[in-house]
């Protein structure tokens, strides 16, 4: 267990239901691996026609800073685009101070804090621009 919640509950239930939830649904589910062991992992989820949220991302501890997370976050970018989405959005625990180093570093930016299952979360989002050319134009 690498995330924020030690055990089975209600924040698994999608777990049981990759295909309906994600695959099924303008969605994608990844899964990285090394040597046959899964390592990595990192799924996005539509929440809207123009907004999909990046869900699940983890990397196994003895994995972590090994570049599995960004691997993941990009794939997850990419076919966020060839889908259209406009918004990317996420969530993570305060207490999560790599996911947010990769996140910021990746161009999502806080817009909020909530409360879920207890523990405070920071809200992230970034635009998805057109890429013209290699570079990223972004509404203004």
């Amino acid at each position: 267990q690498t995330g924020a919640y030690l055990g089975r509950g209600p924040w698994d239930d999608d777990i049981y239901a990759i295909e309906e939830v994600y695959l099924k649904n303008q969605g994608a589910f990844l899964i990285g691996e090394c040597d046959g062991r899964v390592v990595a992992m990192g799924a996005l989820k539509r929440t809207s026609p123009q907004r999909a949220e990046i869900k699940r991302m983890r990397v196994h501890p003895e994995y972590q800073g090994r570049g599995y997370g960004q691997l993941i976050l990009d794939e997850l970018e990419a076919h966020a685009r060839a889908l259209g989405y406009r918004t990317l959005h996420l969530d993570t625990s305060i207490l999560q101070l790599p996911a947010q180093r990769l996140y910021e570093k990746n161009g999502f930016r806080e817009v909020g804090r909530d409360t879920s299952q207890q523990l405070e979360v920071i809200l992230y989002e970034k635009p998805l621009g057109e890429i013209i050319d290699n570079r990223e134009i972004h509404e203004i």
